[in-house]
């Protein structure tokens, strides 16, 4: 029968396992985090700025698909169980210790010793024929199991020239995937663009951006940040992908719900520079490190009093990815955090 303090105890263990389910919903709700989706990078942490020195975390929620190398990594998983040593209760001669040592103990429980034999004598000696028995038949299947898994561990000449064939194979790829990586540096406008190809992908292919470009950045801070504030959903469509317009709808629509609009004005930029730029096909993107001023609270949807956060200037470090269709507009397509 359960008592009063078992069932007190899991009560107060339910209780704080809802508000730890409670409490995460929340804070992934909030604004901030990093969010959007930059290709065939999404995943990866874009190179450090002089505005962004340290390395800025990947994008966390994005509709573009993780394909990382952990598929690969369970597909070898089987074939490496397969190779591992079978344990001591394991196969043949774990089957006759496990008979043996189940046998004895059930005979001194019922008080007739291993085997019949009586006296304490009887007992270790019998114990030590039992322990050279087990040693014996565990040397013998061990033995067995080496000379069976020889050929395989020693491999043939076909089989090793396979392996290498591979190996150097994948080492060649590698090489000549690092020799066709293209490594550009070029400075247009305040923007310094350092030199592209450290995390460059096989399907990408680091581009030049021109001043037009990088002026059209710095007015899209500016321009993103006022539309939300206003609830601008149209302008938001304008400036950013579909799916930032998802993140920036279901926030607001979280707001409003909430009876608080999000209020950011006096956006100064202070410094920027672009961290990468790259072309996937006929699509460009490019990643820009902004460190901008602004005045970013919280006030009630009815009286405007400021509910959350502070009338004054804040510093912020982000990075902004933005991308368009070769010759076409660019649309801010993810935003990160990042850190001084």
């Amino acid at each position: 029968m359960i008592s009063g303090k078992t069932r007190s105890f899991a009560l107060l263990a339910t209780l704080l396992m809802a508000f730890t389910l409670v409490s995460t919903d929340f804070a992934d709700a909030r604004r901030g985090g990093s969010f959007g989706s930059r290709g065939t990078r999404t995943f990866q942490s874009a190179p450090p700025t002089r505005t962004a020195p340290n390395t800025t975390a990947p994008v966390e929620r994005s509709m573009t698909p993780n394909t990382g190398p952990t598929a690969t990594t369970r597909q070898q998983q089987p074939g490496m169980a397969q190779q591992q040593r079978p344990g001591l209760f394991s196969g043949l001669g774990g089957g006759l210790m496990r008979g043996i040592l189940i046998g004895g103990l059930l005979g001194v429980l019922l008080g007739y010793g291993f085997g019949g034999m009586a006296g304490a004598l009887g007992f270790i000696v019998q114990l030590l024929l039992v322990g050279l028995v087990v040693m014996l038949a565990l040397r013998f299947f061990r033995s067995r199991q080496t000379s069976a898994t020889a050929p395989a561990t020693a491999g043939g000449p076909a089989a090793s020239g396979s392996n290498s064939r591979e190996m150097f194979g994948r080492m060649a790829n590698r090489d000549a995937a690092e020799s066709e990586r293209p490594a550009g540096n070029g400075r247009a406008g305040s923007f310094s663009i350092p030199g592209l190809g450290a995390q460059s992908a096989p399907a990408s292919q680091d581009i030049e951006l021109e001043k037009d470009d990088l002026d059209r950045f710095e007015r899209m801070l500016d321009e993103v940040q006022t539309a939300f504030a206003k609830e601008d959903h149209a302008g938001l469509r304008r400036l950013s992908t579909p799916e930032m317009v998802s993140y920036f709808s279901e926030e607001l629509a979280e707001n409003a719900q909430n009876g608080v609009r999000n209020d950011v004005a006096d956006v100064h930029l202070v410094q920027a520079d672009i961290a990468e730029a790259w072309r996937e096909d006929n699509q460009d993107y490019a990643t820009a490190a902004f460190r901008y001023e602004s005045i970013d609270v919280m006030r009630d949807r009815k009286t405007g009093k400021v509910v959350e956060g502070d009338e004054k200037l804040t510093e912020t470090i982000e990075l902004w990815t933005f991308t368009r269709p070769r010759g076409g507009d660019w649309k801010l397509s993810a935003i990160q955090e990042a850190t001084a």
